[in-house]
């Protein structure tokens, strides 16, 4: 039986509705990822990509923001499948960027914040990392053989566990290892408890701990292996001279058996020389070696140790920089996919430029160490390294002139290829950027 007329005729009323809406409808789900917050510099203009017929007026402040201006004096008023809102950050301050469906229905409001503009030096150099913990750090546990008694970990029985933070020893604060050995040797001798804080996981926790006499070497033991310092190598990011600042690495620094966060005590940053290349392969990361000795040059101290790297006070551009001068900054919704660069050294302590391509970039509003996604293009480094390698973490990455972030990660089974983090999230980390309302930090760098 043949369909009559009139069901065809709301058939394809329906058909066209669909269609329709489905259109109408498409550019919404762009509008949700329109950022809830911006930072953006002082008389640097900028654009936002969107989907039309989206618009945007500042609802706050207009001194602080100007929209859509442009070099031919028009707004930006086509309505084709997308357009730039061109963005005119006017002077420092906060104000509220309020977003309009067809220019007249109000859809989101984008906190804006404009901050001082900003340059920094990129570096690229290989640094030596030297630091030491604020405390005793747990590495394991061990079996003391005293006299007609099961072995015992008198460390593990007062329920000190890997990775725990000793700090405090009968009241005492402990700045290296050297303090633990008369507090042991106090306890075992008077037969008493030593009074032990330690933090885990940011918590103070309190527990005592009586050491155990070992028959076999005839000293009192704790039952614990520690340690107090940590050594390696890297690369520098960045220096801020107008703040006496630098941050490097890109990625927290752990400890090599519990893999916990170092929490720093004190440290320095020294010049490093490579002297060869494990290259990378699917796998195998490989390295850098680098030397630096005790007469090395400081070039820095180190101050914090956090997921984005490591940051601390210099005073001077370090040598073999490949900039002489400062350049600007990128925050992280201004980088894009394509071409850039990175800098970093592979022979001595010459920093030279290699060629890449960001092939992902992450919509991060706020800090997450994995923000892009970078993939070596340059044939040279691939000879020399066989891609990204252990002591790469650190190298700035620059694009259209600005540095947008540093390389954290390599693809174990591609070692051609990486994750960088933003810059932005390095500078409020080493206190140039004023952070974001909303703050959070994930992932552990591997």
């Amino acid at each position: 039986m043949k369909p009559s007329l009139g069901k065809k005729l709301i058939g394809l009323i329906v058909v066209f509705s669909i269609c329709l809406i489905g259109q109408t409808l498409l550019p919404v789900f762009s509008y949700a990822s329109l950022p809830d917050e911006l930072h953006l510099f002082a008389g640097r203009e900028t654009d936002l990509k969107v989907a039309a017929p989206v618009d945007a007026s500042v609802s706050e402040h207009p001194e602080v923001l100007q929209v859509n201006l442009s070099k031919n004096g028009g707004g930006l008023k086509d309505e084709s499948k997308s357009h730039s809102v061109h963005l005119y950050p006017q002077r420092e301050g906060a104000t509220k960027l309020t977003w309009k469906l067809f220019g007249k229905i109000p859809f989101k409001t984008t906190d804006v914040t404009v901050v001082p503009d900003l340059k920094v030096v990129p570096g690229g150099q290989t640094i030596g990392v030297k630091v030491k913990s604020a405390g005793i750090l747990v590495v394991g546990h061990h079996l003391v053989h005293s006299a007609n008694k099961t072995p015992i970990s008198p460390g593990e029985t007062a329920g000190i566990k890997l990775g725990d933070l000793i700090t405090h020893m009968n009241g005492k604060s402990l700045t290296g290892v050297n303090g633990v050995a008369d507090a042991v040797l106090e306890a075992g001798k008077s037969k008493k408890p030593i009074e032990i804080t330690l933090t885990r996981q940011g918590k103070v926790l309190k527990t005592k701990l009586t050491p155990a006499f070992d028959e076999e070497d005839q000293v009192w033991r704790l039952g614990l292996y520690i340690r107090d310092s940590a050594a390696g190598v890297g690369t520098l990011t960045f220096y801020a001279p107008d703040q006496g600042v630098y941050g490097a690495l890109g990625h927290v620094i752990t400890d090599m058996n519990t893999q916990t966060p170092i929490v720093v005590g004190s440290g320095e940053i020294v010049q490093s020389n490579v002297t060869s290349i494990s290259k990378s392969e699917s796998g195998d990361p490989g390295e850098k070696r680098a030397h630096f000795y005790k007469e090395s040059k400081i070039l820095g101290n180190i101050e914090r140790n956090t997921h984005f790297g490591i940051f601390g006070k210099m005073s001077d551009n370090p040598e073999h920089s490949l900039y002489g001068k400062p350049i600007p900054v990128a925050f992280a919704h201004e980088v894009k996919e394509g071409p850039a660069e990175i800098l970093t050294v592979v022979d001595g302590q010459k920093v030279e430029r290699f060629t890449v391509d960001i092939v992902h970039v992450s919509d991060q509003s706020q800090p997450a160490t994995k923000g892009m996604v970078i993939r070596i293009t340059d044939k040279r480094l691939i000879n020399k390294t066989g891609g990204i390698v252990q002591g790469m973490s650190g190298s700035p990455i620059v694009q259209n002139g600005k540095l947008i972030g540093a390389v954290t990660h390599v693809f174990v089974n591609d070692p051609t290829s990486g994750y960088g983090c933003f810059i932005e999230w390095m500078l409020q980390d080493a206190g140039v950027v004023i952070p974001q309302k909303k703050q959070t930090t994930n992932l552990k760098a591997s």
